[in-house]
């Protein structure tokens, strides 16, 4: 059986303009499931650099990226290093500059961190989009081009729009249930290989059996 490697970098031997996000991730507060890749011309191994932002050791949330992802050119990553405290009458943050600032820290609330960044399994996030800190994004989902994402996704849901906002579900409601009790993402990448053909082709039926054959 001859699969593609998940420790390997490039996986494209032609073009470094993409990579396997989990083999340039160093910051143990991203963790990134298998087969998750990012596409950027320009420099795919600097994501923790160039899309990952406002993420500052000191608050300690982290972002959570499960497996067979694809992740477009210029999508962001905002944490909640980002937020300004909205419990004193001042947004702006005195304490960071130090000095006679540097004692006045705000109080801490849901403005300043709303928890971790949670991204599900085969989702996939079009060019351009932002995730704002907390948010989570359900298994299969779908992130259109330029949306901002504020709030959570649904399984199966495509969204889109400033802020995104849902368009549609990618399947009825019995086909998402069969899909997300099935999981095939937590696989042996052996299997999933084998049932490669039934999963490209969203066979139905295919699911149906294997569900049926759980019981």
């Amino acid at each position: 059986m001859n699969i593609p490697d998940s420790q390997q970098r490039f996986p494209l031997a032609q073009y470094k303009g993409l990579v396997f996000l989990n083999q340039v991730i160093e910051c143990e507060r991203i963790i990134v499931g298998d087969y998750t890749y990012f596409d950027d011309p320009a420099g795919p191994e600097n994501f923790e650099k160039n899309n990952v932002l406002y993420h500052f050791d000191f608050i300690g949330d982290r972002l959570i990226i499960g497996r067979y992802c694809s992740i477009a050119r210029g999508v962001r990553f905002l944490m909640n290093g980002g937020n300004h405290s909205l419990a004193g009458f001042s947004s702006f943050p005195f304490y960071i500059f130090g000095d006679d600032w540097g004692n006045h820290v705000p109080p801490q609330d849901s403005s300043t961190n709303k928890g971790d960044t949670v991204v599900g399994n085969d989702v996939w996030i079009g060019f351009g989009a932002t995730v704002l800190p907390g948010v989570s994004i359900g298994d299969g989902s779908i992130v259109g081009a330029g949306s901002v994402v504020t709030r959570d996704v649904e399984p199966y849901t495509i969204v889109g729009g400033n802020p995104a906002r849902p368009i549609r579900k990618r399947f009825d409601e019995e086909t998402i249930g069969q899909l997300l009790r099935v999981r095939w993402w937590n696989w042996p990448v052996e299997k999933v290989t084998e049932n490669l053909g039934a999963i490209v082709r969203g066979d139905k039926e295919w699911l149906a059996m294997l569900e049926a054959a759980s019981d």
